[in-house]
């Protein structure tokens, strides 16, 4: 088993907002024993010398998606390829998002049971992973794959074919169909449920401002959900159709571009989460054209990127919780970790390492077990020089100022040989 104690460190509290010095972490196989000043295991237990540098929780990213291998195709990745290759490129996204220093990431539609079960197994190097399965999208909504110009119908099995979805939503209309598709994902393993409600930026046929779901519909999927003991994630970017989604119920919101206080107010009432995802617009903006994204989706891309950091300011003044959240499609992945730059021009630094710790953990449900360095929780742990409550652009860097990463009590990035070289997962 694996044991031994960090020690000579100063430990970043993600909830207080500031520097412990003097902390010593012991960890026992995957999990953290103890943690405080005066921590002392018995005789044998291997003493790590941190050079007092900052060590801090691993990063959550609440909205991923793995399958999205090629830019130029954004959501529609898996129509232009086999799932064999699909499913490959998702492998390397997993290793480099933990060389990135994300020890969880919620997948928000496209990853399935059999890729987190492939992390969990040790299959896959990759960070804790939550699943959506397959997004699901009203007909002509954000998730329906289909041009303009494609006058085919979908079938009753059409989430089972890749040519027709893009393989990463299904396609229910009326409470009878969502009911069914949603008890059909979670039957496939999907850690939560995502729905469409407005229109997207990445698809053809559905304007930012398109109210996707009727009321009766979303409630439907709520109550699926809340009877499997699972919840639902939306898609939105207008006020209203945030506003509609959270007053029936949905948990947590995705994108919300355009969040104003009156949404803010009732996602505060109802305890509804809030994953803005401003890297998305603005790697698009800067390098999307040149990696083939279509050019009819540039304007949708730019009206969204005009209001993204005013939708932080909203949030912040009403107090809802924000979660981390990226959103990267095809090869703009590279460009992660500059969310963290992007939200401090408007929040504070100790809000944004919160959103990528704690507010993370209580989004997938998983508090106290990540996004803390406590006993009990799991030992996902980044080691740092610098201190990003100060200095942000060490977390903004995709993982060059990261020294050490741990995921579960193995070191999967061990700049300074802390650890054996044999006992470094790379």
């Amino acid at each position: 088993m694996n044991e031994f104690v960090f020690e000579n460190l100063r430990l970043l509290d993600p909830e207080a907002g500031r520097l412990v010095a003097g902390m010593k972490v012991w960890v026992r196989g995957d999990r953290i024993v103890a943690v405080g000043h005066d921590v002392e295991p018995p005789p044998g237990v291997a003493r790590v010398d941190l050079g007092d540098r900052v060590l801090m929780p691993g990063l959550i990213d609440c909205h991923i998606h793995i399958m999205s291998i090629k830019t130029k195709w954004a959501n529609n990745t898996l129509m232009h390829m086999p799932a064999s290759l699909a499913n490959a490129g998702a492998a390397v996204k997993l290793k480099t998002l933990l060389m990135r220093g994300y020890t969880t990431v919620r997948d928000a539609a496209g990853a399935d049971r059999g890729h987190r079960e492939a992390v969990e197994s040790g299959q896959l190097l990759g960070p804790r992973l939550f699943v959506s399965g397959r997004a699901v999208s009203q007909t002509g909504g954000h998730g329906d794959a289909r041009t303009m110009v494609d006058h085919a119908f979908p079938c009753a099995c059409q989430h089972l074919a890749v040519g027709t979805t893009g393989g990463i939503s299904r396609i229910a209309d009326g409470v009878d169909q969502v009911r069914r598709a949603v008890r059909d994902e979670i039957r496939l393993g999907a850690d939560a449920i995502k729905i469409f409600v407005s229109g997207g930026v990445g698809s053809d046929a559905d304007p930012i401002h398109f109210m996707q779901f009727s009321p009766e519909e979303i409630r439907a999927v709520v109550e699926e959900c809340e009877n499997a003991d699972t919840y639902a994630l939306a898609h939105a970017y207008t006020a209203d159709t945030i506003y509609r989604a959270v007053e029936n119920g949905v948990r947590s919101i995705e994108h919300g571009n355009f969040l104003d206080d009156r949404a803010a107010e009732l996602m505060v009432e109802k305890g509804t989460y809030f994953v803005p995802t401003l890297v998305a617009y603005e790697a698009t903006m800067k390098f999307g054209r040149e990696q083939g994204y279509p050019e009819r989706n540039f304007l949708k891309n730019e009206r969204v990127l005009a209001v993204g950091t005013k939708s932080l300011e909203v949030a912040r003044k009403a107090g809802v919780k924000m979660a981390f959240g990226t959103d990267l499609i095809g090869e703009l992945d590279d460009h992660q970790s500059e969310e963290f730059e992007i939200r401090s021009r408007v929040l504070p630094n100790a809000d944004i390492i919160r959103s990528a710790t704690l507010v993370g953990a209580e989004v997938v449900r998983r508090v106290g077990e990540i996004g803390v360095i406590a006993k009990g929780a799991y030992a996902d742990m980044i080691l740092l020089d610098k201190d990003p409550l100060e200095d942000i652009s060490v977390l903004a860097s995709g993982g060059k100022d990261i020294r050490m990463i741990m995921k579960g009590g193995i070191a999967h990035k061990d700049e300074l040989s802390l650890f054996p070289a044999e006992a470094v997962m790379a």
